[in-house]
């Protein structure tokens, strides 16, 4: 069993920064590929960034390339999502997963969920 709690969101300006933090439960931390998703009013959940459980290989929507990065802590049971030059079109809830293996959060088949946290983006 894991559990997932996100941190770190909340309101900035277009152009400014967040970042989102996830502490995970569990002894078994490393063993689980990690994702971040979101979603934003009116619309469906999306994939915004994916972590192997070693941290060694990475994956990111098109729409955050570039801008986002996404890290784990292993020995902190932690992953983060640092989000640079944000714009409105970031604003949404973004939530924390794990998963088995990598591809299976590239399909949002996700074991655990956190229970998300607000980020939103003043124009």
């Amino acid at each position: 069993q894991v559990q997932l709690v996100e941190s770190g969101g909340g309101l900035v300006q277009a152009g400014g920064s967040l970042r989102l933090s996830c502490a995970a439960s569990g002894r078994t931390f490393s063993s689980y590929a990690m994702g971040w998703f979101r979603q934003a009013p009116g619309k469906e959940r999306e994939f915004v960034a994916a972590i192997s459980g070693s941290g060694g290989s990475t994956y990111y929507a098109d729409s955050v390339k570039g801008r986002f990065t996404i890290s784990r802590d292993n020995a902190e049971r932690t992953v983060r999502l640092q989000m640079n030059s944000l714009n409105p079109e970031d604003t949404a809830v973004y939530y924390c997963a794990a998963a088995r293996s990598l591809s299976l959060i590239l399909q949002s088949r996700c074991d655990y969920w956190g229970q998300g946290t607000q980020v939103t983006v003043s124009s």
